[in-house]
């Protein structure tokens, strides 16, 4: 009831926020049904890390050919709705002289913006942390759309302890996504809200359940203080899972607890849930997703915002050598296939390769 006040009250008396009707459009294009983001906005230290691994030099011509080899593929806007940026990204140009975000308009697919500055600790927490990010923030989004960008993400990072997440963390992080939140609509730019419950721990897949009602209840009790448009923004929220300490839980309990737990706390007027894959294998992330989207009485579009889930086989295919292009395209073309099916409930599973089912849990992931 009280974000249909809210509604109301905003949309009356010629009371619309300047980009409102650009913000429900976008929204909903983003979360258009078979299709889900390619999280592409890894800092430039966290994309060091995976190039790493295949012994590739952290340069900024390799971050941009690796980038331009994603935004290339053939028919990426078939599954690929949008396509979060680094900054340095953002501001780059193919090889052929086309800026990314003209080249990923083209292709059918909106650009989106990593806009918050990394976490810092929260005094009197153990080890907890807050966004940093609000200072300039609204300078930067007139920037970014100017550039092409027409929606953000800023991720807000909880754990799950003994007493944690804390009161405190809840609270700091929930009003921290609401201000952002308000600071991209007022500029033209979709949030993504992303208050992340990292899987590091013990935990069972029913204290996850728990945990993430209790954040999700408080980042929308923030939202709706702050008079947020939830037409106009996207949640991407992590899936409900036990601990990465613990034995996996089937698909369908992984479905059945999060999709209960969204229920709850999510209300119908947000147009997109785009969940996080949060150190999953490939094929995990895949088969979640479609067993939620098998599930009755969803009134959101459940679909995904994958960052290592969607490029982990795609970097070792490539390996940095040019050579490997085509076949490095096809594994993302493949990965953006299933979960565009997974989207609909369509996936019927695939043969899993050494790549797809390892493990991408990284302990206390910062992006």
């Amino acid at each position: 009831k009280r974000a249909c006040d809210q509604f109301e009250q905003r949309h009356s008396n010629n009371n619309m926020g300047k980009y409102d009707e650009e913000l429900i459009q976008t929204a909903a294009a983003v979360a258009a049904a078979g299709k889900g983001i390619l999280a592409a906005d890894e800092s430039t230290g966290t994309i060091g890390s995976r190039f790493e691994k295949i012994k590739l030099e952290n340069s900024e011509p390799n971050r941009q050919a690796y980038r331009e080899l994603l935004f290339t593929t053939k028919d990426i806007g078939q599954y690929i709705s949008g396509a979060i940026l680094f900054e340095e990204t953002l501001f780059q140009k193919a090889a052929d002289g086309t800026p990314f975000p003209e080249m990923l308009k083209r292709a059918g697919v909106i650009v989106g913006i990593k806009v918050d500055k990394g976490t810092t600790p929260i005094p009197g927490t153990n080890g907890e942390t807050s966004t940093t990010g609000l200072d300039g923030l609204g300078d930067r989004c007139k920037k970014y759309y100017e550039a092409g960008a027409r929606f953000a993400k800023w991720r807000a990072v909880l754990k799950i302890g003994a007493s944690e997440p804390s009161p405190l963390a809840i609270q700091e992080n929930a009003w921290g996504l609401a201000r952002y939140a308000a600071i991209c609509q007022e500029n033209g730019l979709v949030p993504i809200v992303e208050p992340e419950i990292l899987s590091d721990g013990d935990h069972s897949i029913e204290v996850c359940a728990a945990k993430t009602e209790q954040v999700l209840a408080s980042v929308f009790k923030a939202l709706a203080d702050n008079k947020i448009l939830l037409e106009g923004i996207l949640l991407k929220p992590n899936m409900v899972l036990a601990g990465s300490a613990v034995k996996l839980s089937p698909p369908e309990d992984v479905a059945r607890l999060t999709v209960r737990t969204l229920l709850r706390t999510v209300p119908p007027a947000v147009p997109g849930i785009m969940f996080l894959s949060g150190g999953q294998t490939e094929l995990d992330a895949t088969a979640n997703l479609n067993a939620m989207n098998k599930l009755p009485k969803r009134p959101w579009s459940l679909s995904f915002s994958y960052g290592r889930a969607l490029q982990s086989s795609v970097i070792k295919s490539w390996k940095g050598d040019k050579a490997n292009l085509a076949e490095a395209q096809s594994v993302f073309a493949h990965r953006s296939k299933c979960n565009g099916l997974a989207t609909i409930g369509k996936y019927e599973g695939e043969e899993a390769t050494a790549e797809s089912k390892e493990s991408l849990h990284v302990a206390n992931y910062k992006y």
